[in-house]
């Protein structure tokens, strides 16, 4: 692979600080209230979940532009759960609610996501690794 961009931070767990090496995010982090936390601070799923999004979204438009389709209007969320996996052991789920527009409901819009589920960095890391489940709304 050749390296186009390098992001870089540090964090103290689960609870405490997370901040980028420029300094353009700094957030505190803590456990959420259904892991028994206070919920004052964001936590690595909620991250990792803005993250995927993001990059889904924008991997999106490229694909629609070379499809020569209009995704101005759509939107992807996502869903990262954490769960047990066995013995000590955690994992992670992904669903991505994709939000088009209502022409591309159906057929071409099927054919957008899954093209866009090929190229995404975020969907090649996590292939083979964690269920992604794509949902188009």
């Amino acid at each position: 692979m050749k390296t186009l961009y390098t992001a870089i931070a540090t964090a103290s767990g689960r609870e405490g600080r997370a901040a980028t090496n420029d300094g353009k995010l700094s957030v505190t982090l803590a456990h959420p209230v259904e892991l028994g936390g206070s919920g004052e601070g964001t936590n690595p799923e909620q991250l990792f979940a803005t993250g995927y999004a993001a990059c889904f979204a924008s991997a999106m438009q490229n694909v629609a532009r070379r499809m020569k389709l209009d995704v101005s209007d759509a939107s992807v969320t996502a869903e990262v759960g954490l769960g047990s996996i066995g013995e000590g052991r955690f994992g992670l789920e992904v669903t991505l609610r994709v939000e088009l527009p209502d022409e591309l409901h159906g057929e071409a819009g099927q054919r957008l996501v899954e093209a866009t589920h090929q190229v995404c960095p975020y969907s090649n890391a996590t292939r083979g690794n964690i269920s992604v489940d794509l949902v188009i709304e």
